[in-house]
């Protein structure tokens, strides 16, 4: 148990640096020193900054998942309400991880591959999460049924959703839109609607 008590520990510093000061500018050495851990306690536990960082990307997807599922599995939510809190809890959990932020700057994407099979997995995953509540609500009768192939559909979804990631994170743009994700909702909803 101590163990995974330091691995945590050197996990939460790792995850407060990054955030604040990016991936370039945090080194190992910080890490360890204002985890209170040797340096090789880290190693131990990750063999490099690139594993770290991605453990803690990991996590902030991972809570993100946690939170998205809640709402994917409420019985008691129509598809129409499903899919508005699903997405309007995705874009809050997101504006507060600033670590997966880092992951969509053009500098870090084109010369860091090594956290594209935990964002892949997070398409795949969210990809079967709307498909639920698509199924849900043509199912409900609040969704038309699909003239195509619910996989295309699916990608362009995922698409639209991240096209939105770089102005709403990374340019800052969140807070502007904000009141106005509502009414952009209610449009989505209607185009899925009968």
């Amino acid at each position: 148990m101590p163990n995974e008590t330091t691995k945590n520990k050197i996990v939460s510093v790792a995850s407060k640096l990054f955030g604040r000061y990016g991936f370039y500018k945090t080194s190992m050495d910080e890490i360890a020193r204002i985890s209170r851990k040797a340096k090789g306690s880290l190693y131990y536990h990750f063999k490099s900054k690139e594993e770290l960082f991605t453990e803690v990307v990991a996590k902030e997807i991972s809570s993100m998942q946690v939170q998205l599922s809640v709402i994917v599995t409420d019985s008691s939510l129509q598809a129409d309400e499903k899919i508005k809190k699903y997405l309007l809890k995705r874009m809050e959990v997101l504006y507060s991880a600033a670590n997966y932020h880092e992951t969509l700057k053009a500098d870090f994407f084109e010369h860091f591959d090594f956290i594209d099979n935990l964002r892949n997995e997070m398409d795949v995953w969210e990809k079967e999460q709307i498909k639920q509540i698509i199924l849900q609500g043509i199912g409900e009768g609040v969704f038309a049924e699909l003239k195509g192939d619910i996989n295309v559909l699916l990608d362009v979804f995922i698409m639209v959703l991240k096209g939105l990631e770089i102005p709403f994170f990374l340019q800052e743009k969140y807070e502007h839109y904000e009141p106005y994700f509502d009414d952009l909702i209610k449009i989505l909803i209607k185009g899925l609607g009968k």
